[in-house]
């Protein structure tokens, strides 16, 4: 029996509706994050605050900072899942971009944007 070279348009619709999924909640923690980032979300009074408490300060920017970076990794991990959906639509979707086989389920339930196998992956730290 031939090996499979592309998912069947089942497949492919039980991953789109995965990735459809991940998309929703991905893109409301980063409209949270981003929320966050930009104090809309805040009762406190920043704006009204004496500027003498320098280390409080410092703690906010390191807080910040880190929501920033949070914010940038959910971002690259939105556009990874808007990639998995054109790949769905030109069903080539699940196939390693390195090896040409296609990806295990398994690993692309869990990883729905993986783009390489595990074996591509591990050669490309090498």
């Amino acid at each position: 029996m031939a090996e499979k070279t592309r998912y069947s348009d089942a497949e492919l619709e039980e991953f789109r509706a995965l990735i459809n999924e991940k998309l929703e909640l991905a893109q409301r923690d980063y409209d949270s994050l981003m929320r966050s980032i930009r104090n809309l979300d805040s009762n406190d009074i920043d704006d009204t605050s004496p500027t003498y408490k320098v280390l409080e300060e410092g703690a906010n920017t390191l807080s910040k900072e880190e929501t920033t970076r949070l914010a940038q990794r959910q971002q690259k991990f939105i556009q990874g899942l808007k990639a998995a959906l054109v790949r769905i639509e030109n069903k080539t979707y699940g196939i390693c971009r390195e090896t040409g086989k296609l990806i295990p389920p398994e690993r692309l339930r869990a990883v729905p944007h993986a783009t390489l196998s595990i074996e591509a992956k591990n050669d490309k730290r090498r």
